[in-house]
């Protein structure tokens, strides 16, 4: 069988030309053997291997002619009597097993070459698909950006080098991984199907390091769904440098600012003082002082340099709002602990989860916290032992933010909230304006001295005991934000 498979190969291999010159030969051996055997033999059947080279090279219409050479020779060279009512049937069965023959092998030979130029398209297709597949997989695997890919309960089944650096996991150990211990915002998205639609959007939320650490993460996302279930990819980075960067430059043009306030301020008592030694001058070359003008100017200029001397920002009561505390220490948390771990310092955060809303301005806030954090860490910078400990108290009408540190202290504590201290190390307005910011808010910041270095604790009044305090402002202000309702945590979509 596999004899005649091959010789039949064989037969039609070639150009269409020799394949034709093979049949014809063939067909005349055939015919010249059936018309020199005498004998009741027919051997009209054997003209079948001819149409099958016939039909492996010819068209279906030139097939058909063939088929009605070969009937015909079969009829002439065969020893039955040719009778109408006979003879006509038989001729057209035989005409019908040669073209059929002829058109099977058409047939087979049209589907082989069909399906090899199938087969080559699917071999361009699959290596045009493995080329973008390793392009796709050189970009991923070389994007500063941290990829993945999750399965609807959140576990992790593909992440990119740039995502376990980012997490601070080591490499090839992120898959089988919670999505959710990384980025806990990820828990609100709900997988697609016949109730929720895929998403394509983005959002800002916080996530965590598998050491503890907090970043402010930019997470472009989508869900989809596949034959194994909804799937969920996304691209994270990390953008708490930017976050950083911004409050940082925030609280030197507040501190550039204040500096030039309070220098017009000095400017204009040194005018008074300079009007005050004139005047002194006068009185002293009259020698006498009853009834003298220059000496009711002088009382005047006294009065007018002490009002100058004691300005200080007034409590005003209209400056706060509704905050969420844990949610602003934790944006003070992504923004001073890199730096602080640069500087060797350890921070020991000893911060609530649950802590109550507080009354306050979120910007005038965080500028007093960096601040007193900056404060920490130049204290420590030639010590030995250096921690920053953040720690929180709630009590029933105030809640307390503590900033301990281990540095060598506060030698006068009693000028510590004056500003254009001698003694200080920059310009001496930080405590200055930090304690007249809190105080603009029903707020407070006081120093307590520790064994071992110093603690600045920031006071804040409870959302409910702002309101009993002064009932106005529960009309004036909104209710508070809820912690999924604040702007680091925002969808957009």
């Amino acid at each position: 069988m596999w004899s005649d498979a091959f010789m039949l190969s064989f037969l039609i291999r070639g150009a269409p030309r020799a394949v034709l010159f093979r049949a014809a030969v063939m067909t005349a051996i055939i015919a010249v053997t059936d018309w020199r055997i005498e004998g009741n033999i027919p051997l009209g059947f054997l003209y079948l291997f001819p149409m099958l080279l016939v039909g492996s090279v010819l068209s279906r219409w030139q097939i058909a002619i063939a088929a009605g050479v070969c009937a015909f020779l079969t009829e002439v060279f065969d020893e039955f009597a040719f009778t109408l009512p006979y003879s006509i049937p038989r001729d057209i069965l035989i005409f019908a097993a040669f073209l059929c023959m002829g058109l099977f092998v058409f047939e087979v030979n049209r589907s082989r070459q069909l399906a090899l130029v199938h087969l080559k398209e699917i071999e361009r297709e699959a290596q045009a698909r493995a080329e973008a597949e390793e392009q796709l997989k050189v970009l991923v695997e070389s994007s500063p950006a941290a990829v993945f890919t999750a399965s609807s309960d959140g576990r992790i089944l593909l992440a990119n080098e740039a995502a376990h650096r980012l997490f601070g996991v080591p490499a090839g150990s992120l898959p089988g991984h919670s999505i959710h211990e990384f980025l806990p915002s990820l828990l609100n998205v709900p997988a697609p199907d016949d109730n929720h639609a895929a998403y394509r959007t983005a959002m800002q939320c916080r996530g965590h390091r598998v050491t503890g650490e907090v970043f402010l993460a930019d997470v472009w996302f989508s869900t989809y769904r596949t034959s194994a279930g909804p799937r969920l990819a996304a691209m994270v980075v990390d953008t708490s440098e930017d976050l950083r960067n911004r409050e940082e430059v925030s609280l030197n043009q507040l501190l550039a600012g204040s500096r030039i306030l309070v220098g017009a301020v000095s400017h204009e008592v040194r005018n008074v003082c300079g009007a005050i030694a004139m005047a002194h001058a006068n009185l002293s070359r009259s020698g006498s002082l009853d009834r003298n003008k220059d000496f009711e100017a002088l009382g005047n200029l006294i009065l007018a340099l002490e009002k100058i001397a004691s300005l200080e920002l007034r409590n005003t009561t209209n400056q706060g709002a509704s905050l969420d505390l844990g949610s602003l220490l934790e944006e003070l948390r992504i923004v001073v602990e890199p730096g602080l771990a640069d500087q060797d310092i350890e921070l020991a955060w000893k911060v609530s989860a649950a802590l109550p809303p507080v009354w306050g301005d979120r910007q005038s806030l965080m500028q007093v916290f960096l601040n007193l954090t900056r404060n920490g860490e130049r204290a420590m910078l030639h010590g030995e032992r250096r921690t920053l400990t953040v720690q929180t108290t709630v009590e029933p009408r105030r809640v307390a933010v503590r900033f301990q540190d281990t540095g060598c202290g506060v030698a006068q504590p009693d000028r510590l909230f004056r500003p254009f201290q001698r003694e200080a190390q920059t310009t001496g307005l930080g405590l200055y304006l930090s304690r007249a910011f809190m105080r603009s808010f029903r707020g407070d910041l006081r120093y307590e001295p520790e064994p071992d270095g110093s603690s600045f604790i920031v006071e804040l009044s409870p959302l409910l005991t702002a309101y009993e305090d002064d009932p106005d402002s529960a009309r004036r202000r909104p209710q508070p934000l809820s912690r999924e309702s604040e702007p680091v945590a925002r969808s957009r979509a």
